[in-house]
């Protein structure tokens, strides 16, 4: 199993290279990039001043510079762009093995500084989000086997398929507009007000709840109606196993069967998804901290597309990418942990 794992290991090395570059390819070849900016930034800068140079850059055609080459050279060098694409995807990935992902070109700070003091929203959210939905999912899900077409499945089942039917942006604006605007019941969106710092323990710990409140429901929406499913169909079908029906013929009662073999079988497709919440727990939801204006990785991921800023998308990018790819190990190890009959060669 040992030898296993470092395969994985090693394979985690291509597959980062080929989703980074791909990315990093894409970026660049897409307008608006940081010299783009800085040039139109000079322009602007020569308008306003309204000096002798303003109206022949304003009357300039697109594409002609308003740098200088100078300035263009200066600016190359500083983000690392040249006209050999390859050298220069070389250079990043050999900066990001010494955990240098440049700086932010919008921000104008360190890009890994950047992305860590995003982090705090974004874990705060993932792991209250992980724990409800382990938590609330498997008995939840373990109820409505047991209590197949009974009134409580049917009854839980409305909101599961709800969950199905509603992505959890959509459920956001919703609630954005009638529970946080309409109402007023809950605040419009952000992390925490903006007299946070000037509260008591306790009024921090009620605004922090309340912010949190609608951000969280979106994100539980989708994984919890999933989680629940996943849970009770596999257990109905451990249960209908002949393993089963042979404990039970041989008098073993049926909550033992049901919690001591057909449970335990069940939870091994459960485990396989827990590596993949890693980078959930990390990453945020750039929709949902759109819609609540919450400051975290997701939002800063978007906003870094939306500016063309390289650095940020790809550090974003390398941190994510690496997560997902040892959540998948991990699920691994999960599975070999429910099951020990699991043998990876």
């Amino acid at each position: 199993m040992t030898a296993y794992f470092i395969r994985r290991l090693l394979l985690m090395i291509p597959t980062f290279l080929g989703i980074t570059f791909v990315v990093f390819f894409t970026m660049r070849s897409a307008p608006g990039g940081p010299i783009e900016q800085a040039r139109q930034a000079k322009m602007a800068q020569m308008q306003q001043q309204g000096g002798a140079g303003a109206s022949a850059a304003a009357g300039q055609p697109a594409g002609e510079e308003a740098l200088t080459p100078e300035e263009e050279a200066r600016l190359m060098k500083a983000y690392g762009i040249s006209d050999n694409i390859l050298a220069d995807y070389g250079r990043w990935i050999a900066n990001v093995v010494r955990l240098d992902f440049g700086e932010s070109n919008i921000y104008g700070i360190d890009v890994l500084k950047l992305i860590i003091s995003k982090m705090p929203i974004s874990i705060f959210f993932g792991l209250i989000s992980m724990f409800v939905i382990y938590a609330v999912c498997i008995p939840l899900g373990l109820m409505k086997a047991i209590k197949h077409r009974g009134f409580f499945d049917n009854a839980s089942s409305l909101l599961v398929y709800f969950g199905y039917a509603i992505p959890g942006y959509a459920l956001g604006a919703i609630l954005v507009v009638f529970v946080a605007s309409n109402w007023q019941l809950l605040p419009l969106g952000g992390f925490v007000s903006e007299n946070f710092a000037s509260l008591s323990f306790g009024a921090r710990v009620v605004d922090l709840i309340k912010h949190a409140i609608l951000p969280m429901c979106c994100y539980l929406i989708g994984s919890f109606a999933f989680m629940t499913m996943l849970m009770k169909n596999q257990l109905m079908e451990q249960m209908s196993a002949d393993y089963v029906r042979t404990a039970l013929a041989k008098g073993v009662p049926y909550k033992r069967a049901i919690f001591k073999h057909a449970l335990d079988n069940s939870l091994i497709p459960i485990a396989t998804t827990f590596g993949n919440q890693i980078s959930l727990l990390v990453g945020g939801s750039f929709l949902i901290e759109s819609i609540f204006n919450i400051d975290g990785i997701g939002m800063l991921g978007f906003t870094s597309v939306l500016s063309k800023d390289y650095t940020v998308v790809m550090g974003v990018l390398a941190i994510s990418a690496t997560l997902q790819l040892l959540g998948n190990i991990l699920s691994d190890v999960c599975v070999a942990a429910v099951d020990p009959r699991v043998k990876f060669g």
